[in-house]
């Protein structure tokens, strides 16, 4: 398995970032030793917020049934009493004017329902991960972008909004992706105002991490020559 902890010290340290980024991965079954969550949370994004306060664990999809936008994105069936739920949250979004309702069968989602799902930071991820969840300012993210044009691997359509989630599957499916978030995410995340996601295929990690090492670099001496341009061809 790929050493995560160099791909990790890589992130961070090509891009200044203020979170430590989150694995996810998809599973059958539970790999030995992790333990499974035993809390509740309101949303599933709030596991990425866990993950990225240092903990290691797996959840099932009854984790995730507070969540009726996030279990849609994830392929998790609501339980029969349930059910009503997503219609009831989608229709509240609706009458807010905050998404129309054809809208919806264009989300992506995950193509089959996990077992478990394994949260980790990066660097103490127990398996290989599906996706890598990095946020960031969007300078930082700026550079993560160009590190995946590089590698050839950005999505065609690289940045997408609402709901946060849905960019999960949308990068297993297409590639490194940038999202807004949504006023969800930040509220269950703490995400602040100034700061974007970028989702990574966690088989792609390793090469993204090592393209944003060069691209950091070229950076900063572009940022010089182009100071250097300002101060010699500014008149204003």
């Amino acid at each position: 398995m790929t050493d995560y902890r160099i791909v990790e010290r890589q992130l961070t340290g090509a891009l200044g970032l203020p979170r430590r980024p989150v694995a996810v991965a998809f599973r059958s079954s539970p790999p030995p030793g992790v333990p499974k969550f035993s809390g509740i949370v309101p949303s599933g994004c709030s596991f990425w917020r866990l993950a990225a306060a240092e903990r290691t664990f797996y959840t099932v999809p009854a984790d995730h049934h507070n969540c009726p936008i996030g279990s849609y994105t994830h392929n998790i069936p609501l339980p029969p009493e349930r059910a009503a739920e997503l219609p009831q949250t989608l229709g509240l979004m609706t009458e807010l004017g905050y998404l129309k309702m054809e809208e919806v069968p264009g989300i992506p989602r995950l193509p089959q329902t996990p077992s478990v799902v394994i949260y980790a930071p990066l660097a103490e991820a127990p398996v290989d991960p599906d996706v890598v969840l990095v946020a960031g300012r969007p300078g930082r993210v700026m550079l993560l972008l160009e590190a995946a044009l590089r590698a050839g691997i950005a999505a065609p359509a690289p940045l997408l909004g609402r709901p946060t989630c849905m960019a999960l599957p949308a990068s297993i499916a297409q590639g490194v992706i940038a999202s807004t978030g949504c006023v969800g995410n930040r509220v269950y995340t703490d995400l602040g105002e100034d700061e974007l996601y970028v989702m990574i295929p966690g088989k792609d990690v390793a090469r993204v991490a090592a393209e944003a090492q060069t691209i950091a670099s070229a950076n900063q001496k572009l940022s010089d020559y182009h100071r250097e341009r300002r101060r010699a061809l500014a008149t204003e």
